[in-house]
């Protein structure tokens, strides 16, 4: 299952979950937020890593980045958009 997969099927079990949901969302104040986040997916049977949301947000950054305006230098600023984590507790 892909990155984007596991974490459709996250947020999934968490709008039927409100306790996952609460669990998910209150990763944002744990010393280490990502590796939280991973931890209760893991706990879920999704078998999350740190790694894979950061490399998933990178790639697709990089493709936002390339398709506009040839990806050079005036390639407008994006901000955020690399970052899967924040993204999907934006979804909740």
């Amino acid at each position: 299952m892909d990155v984007d997969a596991m974490l459709n099927a996250l947020k999934k079990m968490a709008n039927e979950d409100p306790s996952l949901r609460e669990a998910l969302m209150a990763t944002r104040s744990a010393a280490n937020p990502l590796s939280a986040f991973c931890a209760i997916a893991r706990e879920r049977g999704i078998m999350l890593y740190e790694m894979d949301v950061l490399t998933e947000g990178e790639a697709a950054y990089a493709a936002i980045k390339r398709s506009t305006n040839g990806g050079g230098e005036n390639s407008p600023v994006l901000e955020g958009e690399d970052d899967y984590y924040e993204m999907f507790l934006a979804g909740l």
